[in-house]
């Protein structure tokens, strides 16, 4: 079982076109909590295809898009495709005692992107033919997290809090207004757009220290059945890019996930969640301000297992119930977690 609380999202938030592309799932309750001392390392794969384009709460058209843009002093929008992404995070725990604990979660991004890029009014079926689509990918290391917990507020130790940074290890960049590139940022490597700079945003990392507050509980309700609950807030206090027309701050993030799990069997640990996430709008010169803030929620059935005495699996799917995002983003019909544990 895990030791300390990842909380909502071991997997980078940081790399976001939209409020929505980051995963939610709280993997700490996946596995269970637990005061035990000693190192416990967490290996997890998400999968995450943004294949709708939505505004508010409902889907939209690239007219849409072009004709009723979000920032209407643009004369359009951009029509983004799609983006897949894929997100691998190492996580290791050490607890000192039942009481405190240290958590480093290492992410790694692999990202494709495909948009049209930005058509003038008014729209036309020819701007968004396959032929106009330029593409990215992005591939490595993402921004890592330092956490510390500590959980010794009741004798049961099932209280706990969570305090910690994100770290600018991920390559983040931009193209400023005269064209230059700030950073390293990927380029979109074939299509119209091929040499530009992806959007900021869209990078594995941001280039921002985030500070990072959390808080947990857990609580059996039946001879069978456990409660969760669990929340965490982050917000950047330093940016790396932070001149006049080359600036950049990812939006704060607000996420909370309760769930229930089922104990009767030992080996196998079915389970469901509720995960509720909000995220502010990024600012600056190299953000797209009003296409990246918006509140969504999953319902997320899953599944734990034990391999082992020390080793164990589990799997989620989150399924959208709830998206209200402002202006137009992409986002996913489902998301799958699956990950490992192992208490060395």
């Amino acid at each position: 079982m895990s030791a300390a609380l990842l909380a909502l999202g071991l997997l980078p938030q940081v790399a976001q076109a939209c409020a929505t592309c980051g995963c939610t799932l709280s993997t700490d309750a996946a596995t269970g909590y637990s005061a035990a001392s000693g190192w416990r390392i967490n290996v997890d794969y998400t999968f995450i295809d943004q294949n709708q384009l939505r505004h508010g709460s409902s889907k939209a058209t690239p007219a849409q898009v072009v004709d009723q843009p979000s920032d209407p002093s643009l004369g359009g929008g951009e029509i983004e495709k799609g983006t897949v992404n894929r997100y691998i995070n190492v996580a290791a725990t050490y607890r000192f005692n039942p009481d405190w604990g240290v958590t480093l979660v290492l992410p790694y991004v692999l990202r494709n992107h495909e948009t049209y890029g930005t058509q003038l009014q008014p729209y036309t079926p020819a701007e968004s033919a396959p032929g106009q689509a330029s593409s990215a990918h992005v591939a490595g290391i993402g921004d890592a997290k330092l956490l510390a917990s500590y959980q010794g507020f009741l004798p049961t130790h099932n209280l706990g809090v969570q305090v910690g940074v994100k770290l600018p290890t991920g390559h983040y960049g931009g193209q400023t207004e005269d064209g230059n590139l700030v950073g390293h940022p990927v380029k979109f490597r074939n299509g119209p757009g091929l040499g530009q700079s992806l959007d900021t945003s869209l990078q594995a990392g941001t280039g921002s220290t985030d500070l990072i507050a959390g808080a947990y509980y857990y609580q059996p309700v039946s001879q069978n059945f456990d409660a969760f609950v669990s929340g965490q807030f982050q917000a950047a206090i330093k940016e790396k890019l932070d001149r006049p027309g080359a600036d950049y701050r990812p939006g704060n993030l607000a996420s909370v996930s309760f769930g229930l799990r089922y104990e009767a069997h030992a080996n196998w640990v079915p389970q469901v969640q509720i995960n509720w996430f909000h995220k502010m709008a990024d600012q600056g010169f190299l953000a797209d301000v009003p296409d990246t803030e918006g509140t969504v929620a999953y319902l997320s059935p899953g599944i734990s297992g034990s391999l082992t005495s020390n080793v164990q699996l589990y799997a989620f799917v989150q399924v959208p119930v709830y998206s209200h995002l402002q202006g137009y983003q992409l986002f996913p019909g489902w998301t799958g977690t699956i990950g490992l544990s192992m208490k060395l």
